[in-house]
């Protein structure tokens, strides 16, 4: 193969795997084990409104089935309380909207950076440049490595700040703002989002350093 078109495709290479790695994290955290786990962790502050550790995991549960699906916002419109009382407010059930939207979107993004990986891999074993492709994946599990330790200083300094931001990066004004009492804080309260936040890191990191240090070139 061409060098220049082989050093360019190891460079996409390296570019997708924090991509990929970042949106693997996300998709784990989306399966019901998450909440499984997190609201059984030691400490892990009670609601102090009413919801129960079994209705928090049901719930919990029933809203990452409606960020995973394909059904509208009705979905968890017409969910109630046992006394008729509808489980979401409005503004609930729309930012929920808007953070499938932005998930479904990331999925997609995640198959599609899995697929040129794929691709390249085959593309690379019989079009002779599995040295540049091998080379693209260790590179990117650095470039992995320093982007999350980055992102971790940034969190560690004020993570309330760093969430703020976040949100501010992919939803309008104030819509992801709630009253503690809202059923979306008492499910989702900020030591849950911590947590998430940390194991993220950890699968990140861990996919980081298996490509970094596990990758090193082969001999010609």
């Amino acid at each position: 193969m061409n060098k220049t078109l082989s050093s360019i495709l190891s460079i996409i290479t390296t570019l997708l795997i924090p991509i990929a790695l970042v949106l693997l994290g996300i998709r784990i955290l989306l399966t019901p084990i998450f909440p499984e786990i997190e609201y059984r962790t030691p400490n892990f502050p009670p609601d102090s409104y009413g919801f129960t550790q079994a209705e928090r995991i049901h719930w919990a549960k029933n809203a990452i089935e409606y960020l995973n699906n394909d059904s509208g916002p009705e979905f968890l419109g017409k969910l109630q309380f046992e006394n008729g009382l509808p489980l979401y407010k409005e503004s609930e059930v729309s930012h929920m909207l808007d953070v499938k939207i932005l998930i479904q979107v990331a999925l997609k993004v995640w198959g599609a950076a899995l697929g040129i990986l794929i691709i390249f891999g085959i593309w690379a074993k019989y079009g002779k440049w599995e040295q540049g492709y091998r080379q693209g994946l260790m590179r990117g599990g650095w470039l992995t490595l320093l982007l999350t330790a980055l992102l971790a200083v940034l969190a560690s300094i004020n993570f309330w700040e760093f969430f703020a931001q976040f949100h501010h990066l992919f939803f309008e004004g104030d819509t992801w703002i709630f009253l503690y009492s809202d059923t979306l804080i008492r499910l989702f309260p900020m030591r849950l989002w911590q947590d998430a936040f940390l194991m993220e890191g950890i699968i990140v990191v861990g996919g980081g350093l298996a490509l970094g240090l596990g990758l090193k070139p082969r001999a010609k």
